[in-house]
């Protein structure tokens, strides 16, 4: 079974347009890593928060993700425009 990793972050102040290229340039290769299905990104306009849904195969998957983009310096380059660390939690998808 698949798993979600939701993200959540919060856009320093006047970063959001700065922010934006990066994301088109890079949220495709998050859609290629090995391990990847699905992955959405939300915006509010009003509190610059990001919500950013990524399924994957497993959390393993996930986790060797984070650890590659931690390791070639995309994390740093997304975190620039951050105000912190995201929070990431995980939760499997409830047949209903």
């Amino acid at each position: 079974m698949s798993v979600w990793a939701c993200l959540s972050l919060k856009v320093k102040q006047g970063k959001f347009e700065k922010l934006l290229p990066f994301l088109e340039a890079n949220v495709p290769n998050v859609r290629k890593f090995p391990g990847a299905l699905n992955v959405s990104i939300l915006h509010d306009d009003e509190t610059d928060q990001f919500l950013v849904f990524e399924e994957w195969a497993s959390r393993d998957d996930h986790q060797k993700y984070i650890e590659f983009i931690s390791q070639n310096g995309v994390m740093t380059q997304l975190l620039a425009f951050m105000e912190g660390p995201p929070e990431v939690k995980y939760y499997a998808k409830v047949p209903v």
